[in-house]
């Protein structure tokens, strides 16, 4: 990605800006430090990846789920073997 001083995007600002429209996008540094990142807007605009709900059909809750193995873990409370 290419990197410009910020005198020089200051002075060729249209003609960048122009440029990263057109998919070139680019970093202004101010002394050779990285400050910004400028990219096209249709960039920014493209929405997450959906993660909620990518399994279902595929897992099966029991219908005692809340109760599974109750016995079990209350003897382990209690010291019960």
């Amino acid at each position: 990605m290419r990197t410009v001083n910020i005198h020089e995007a200051k002075t060729h600002l249209s003609r960048l800006v122009e440029q990263a429209a057109d998919g070139e996008s680019f970093i202004i540094a101010k002394a050779g430090k990285p400050m910004v990142k400028v990219v096209p807007l249709e960039a920014q605009e493209q929405p997450a990846k959906r993660r909620l709900g990518f399994m279902k059909g595929e897992i099966k809750v029991p219908d005692d789920f809340d109760t599974m193995f109750a016995e079990e873990i209350q003897a382990m409370f209690e010291g019960k073997d």
